[in-house]
């Protein structure tokens, strides 16, 4: 199971670095160097998760269809194709913008629109493989791996542009865009060679079509479920609301260069990785509500010594912000994960996993678009533009305490207690289709 494990973590990782590209670079770039809208910037960093609900057809999909005796392989190669070139050509796409608006804004368009697809393809076929290969025990130390792996490339990949960006100009973007994407399909595919075993036989109901509407009823009508959705929802829009802004907020506030602000996201990932380690830790000893309660709160505190520190006019309390965010995203990050894979039920893995994808994509999407339209209101407003950061991360630690009240009520043997007294979805689609 190591060796599996490590793999995973690959394709874990593989993914996530063609994101730090897109959104550490190349978000502060739009803004900044080019002079372009926050909201336009979050409109195409957020295009990607108008294809979300896709996940769940997918997850239903996969679980019922092997290809070539294969239910995952076949969607995280697929997936992971579409994200690399979507990084090489987004930085193409900005600079044409800049002097053809539209020819630049469908380049854009597509670029985008091919990662977030491959994104969606990717994540909820791995998620799902790991949730099959690990088992019920086995699922916490495999969350572990994955994501220890996943920021320890998020680290490097940081440091590698960081260091490939001293001399900034855009040919030299392209090229590190290009290194990183090269790089992130070569761990891929080293992740996914003889990770999953082949299929002999097709799985039971294999046969039934679950449809996307059955499946958004069972959310509706299972309050469980229902309700840690909208929990998921709230929390990540606040936690991930922070992506496209924080490198532009600390050019705008301290005037830093490019490298300077790529390696943020290393400052955030070291401390993440610290926050992973107390985690596994701890497992068992506290419990998982526990953990994210106190990663809410020390969020909720990161967005608040972020936005004060552009007040202060202090560079040193905008760095303790970030590296409180970073302990604060990863306990966050690993608890609501674990709870997320504890409210599944056995042979119905890959939908589930769909369903929450939906809600982190959902998320990313409000998150952003929140964050790019309320930036620009405001400093239209005020005439500055870094009140509009401020007014963003204010808002981010209010979303952050709604999540804390709604958290209350979330219980997974309530969730379980309710889906063992309901149909099952198989049943419910042919009832549908009845009536």
């Amino acid at each position: 199971m190591f060796r599996q494990r490590v793999q995973l973590g690959l394709i874990h990782v593989a993914v996530a670095m063609t994101l730090v590209p897109i959104n550490s670079t190349l978000n502060r770039i739009m803004i900044k160097e080019l002079a372009l809208s926050a909201t336009l910037v979050a409109m195409l960093a957020s295009l990607p998760y108008l294809f979300s609900p896709i996940q769940m057809a997918i997850g239903s999909f996969s679980d019922r269809n092997p290809i070539i005796g294969y239910r995952r392989t076949p969607y995280i190669a697929l997936g992971l194709l579409l994200c690399v070139l979507g990084v090489i050509v987004a930085p193409r796409a900005a600079y044409l913008m800049s002097t053809h608006w539209w020819k630049g804004l469908i380049l854009g368009i597509v670029s985008f629109g091919a990662w977030g697809m491959g994104y969606n393809f990717a994540s909820v076929s791995y998620l799902s493989l790991a949730s099959e290969l690990s088992g019920a025990k086995g699922r916490s130390r495999t969350i572990s791996v994955m994501f220890f792996m996943m920021i320890v490339g998020i680290i490097l990949t940081a440091l590698g542009l960081s260091r490939l960006l001293e001399t900034y100009s855009p040919g030299v973007l392209e090229r590190a865009f290009l290194i990183v994407a090269v790089t992130a399909f070569i761990l891929g595919v080293l992740g996914l060679i003889g990770l999953e075993p082949r299929a002999k036989e097709k799985p039971e109901g294999t046969k039934e079509r679950i449809r996307t509407s059955s499946q958004v009823r069972f959310i509706i009508e299972n309050k469980q479920v229902a309700l840690f959705f909208v929990y998921l929802v709230i929390m990540l829009t606040a936690i991930l609301g922070q992506d496209i802004l924080l490198e532009p907020f600390a050019a705008e506030a301290f005037d830093m260069s490019v490298q300077q602000t790529t390696s943020i996201t290393a400052i955030w990932g070291v401390c993440f990785l610290l926050s992973l380690v107390a985690a596994g830790v701890s497992e068992g000893r506290i419990s998982k509500r526990t953990v994210a309660i106190v990663g809410a709160w020390g969020a909720i505190s990161s967005f608040l010594l972020i936005a004060g520190s552009a007040l202060a006019a202090n560079q040193g309390i905008f760095y303790l912000g970030v590296v409180l965010l970073g302990l604060s995203t990863g306990l966050a990050t690993v608890s609501n994960l674990s709870l997320m894979l504890d409210m599944t039920i056995a042979g119905k893995v890959g939908m589930f996993i769909g369903i929450w994808g939906v809600a982190n994509a959902l998320a990313r999407l409000t998150g952003n678009v929140m964050s790019g339209v309320v930036r620009d209101i405001v400093t239209i407003l005020t005439q500055n533009p870094v009140s509009g950061y401020m007014v963003v991360f204010v808002i981010e630690a209010l979303l952050l305490g709604v999540s804390l009240v709604l958290l209350r009520g979330i219980d997974v043997r309530a969730f379980r207690k309710q889906v063992e007294d309901q149909p099952n979805l198989i049943e419910r689609a042919a009832m549908a289709n009845d009536t």
